[in-house]
């Protein structure tokens, strides 16, 4: 059953400071965030993806300013353009209604493409971007973490009675109407291929050369297949940590699929055991993921990384130089568990360092904090692991 959960991102909040961009994955919410947070202020929405609606402005995109006047007679309306990326000539109208009538809009997306293709208008600052992500920690509000680390956490299937249904059903309509639809990728078998692969290399090191070989494509096929990722919102590049002076570091970066769920379909994977390297990858990735979204929502400035040495001394997550995390599914950590955070802390350039695990003990063990993935997870929303003194 379906829930009506209180997001994070508060729309009304955003749109009293500037006209947005809210790009995200299919199925995080956008539609539901517009209908419960901006259709009771009277915004004029205007739906992309309804067929009437998509002909008529891709005939004649100059119609948008006589459009909203015949639905509201807001002086300074606020107007919602679902999927702008639909239509990207409907920039140059949101362009000039911005500067000659003050309007308010916010611009959705779950594909940048179109949007970064040449020559087109990306409103030159006059629009800001913001993200919505699956649901976060105190979205869920529960503590099942089992639940999200095999079905994600995308609102419509966390909720579904039938999660693995709904998640094939969401890789197979990406692969129509994202990639297939757009003509993004010319090979799609290839691409369905690749898709699998990049789930099971997920919170590895990238070997461009080694997934070409893998894949019988050229490696700048590959690099082509992750950007498509990157533009459409289903993954993410952690680059390495470069400022180490003692221990040379790798230059490779690692990629993440937005969604555990989601990446568990496109892998084929139909049990996650407890006791496998595959349960451990996964804590790592959902708690990095959760660390991304907390830094978009909150808008702080800080670019994530993970550090990795060339004799293999490793760090899952430093943000910016202010703070690094390692994440362990064990529910009992060992003195070899530190020895990254040990090795990174020699460094002498961040100074706060945790590691995250499923052990109870809380400690302060030799300048590393010990700290619970629920109490990682409380403290970083509630702003005091980031943001606190």
């Amino acid at each position: 059953m379906k829930k009506n959960r209180d997001r994070i991102i508060n729309l009304p909040d955003l749109l009293n400071k500037k006209s947005f961009f809210l790009f995200g994955p299919r199925a995080t919410g956008k539609s539901t965030l517009i209908r419960t947070q901006l259709a009771p202020l009277g915004a004029v929405v205007i739906d992309l993806l309804g067929i009437r609606t998509f002909r008529e402005f891709l005939s004649r995109p100059e119609q948008l300013e006589e459009y909203v006047d015949a639905q509201t007679t807001a002086e300074n309306p606020i107007v919602v353009i679902d999927e702008i990326q639909k239509i990207p000539e409907l920039l140059n109208e949101v362009h000039r209604l911005i500067e000659n009538r003050d309007w308010r809009f916010l611009l959705t997306g779950s594909s940048a493409r179109s949007l970064r293709s040449k020559g087109v208008n990306l409103l030159a600052g006059r629009a800001w971007t913001a993200e919505l992500f699956p649901l976060t920690q105190p979205e869920l509000g529960d503590a099942n973490l089992e639940k999200r680390l095999r079905f994600g956490t995308l609102p419509a299937v966390y909720d579904s009675k039938y999660p693995v249904e709904d998640l094939d059903a969401y890789v197979a309509t990406y692969l129509k109407e994202e990639i297939l639809a757009e003509g993004v990728a010319r090979n799609l078998g290839a691409f369905s291929d690749f898709l699998k692969v990049a789930g099971l290399t997920q919170s590895k090191v990238m070997n461009m050369n080694k997934l070409s070989q893998e894949l019988g494509i050229s490696q700048p096929t590959v690099r082509s297949y992750y950007q498509i990722l990157q533009d459409t919102f289903l993954g993410t590049l952690l680059p390495p940590w470069e400022y180490s002076k003692k221990r040379k570091s790798i230059a490779h970066a690692k990629f993440y699929l937005f969604d555990l769920g989601v990446m568990h379909s496109m892998t084929g994977t139909n049990f996650l055991d407890r006791n496998s390297s595959q349960y451990g990858d996964a804590f790592e990735s959902y708690m990095i993921l959760e660390v991304r979204a907390y830094i978009s929502y909150r808008r702080i400035r800080e670019q994530l990384y993970f550090w990795r040495s060339t004799k293999g001394d490793e760090v899952d997550l430093i943000v910016g130089k202010k703070i690094a995390f390692e994440f362990k599914a064990t529910r009992k950590v060992q003195k070899a568990d530190l020895d990254g955070l040990k090795k990174l802390a020699e460094e002498g350039i961040v100074s706060s360092l945790l590691i995250v695990s499923e052990d109870k003990f809380e400690t302060i063990d030799q300048g590393i904090r010990r700290i619970h993935w629920q109490t990682f997870l409380s403290q970083l929303w509630s702003d005091s692991l980031l943001l606190g003194p």
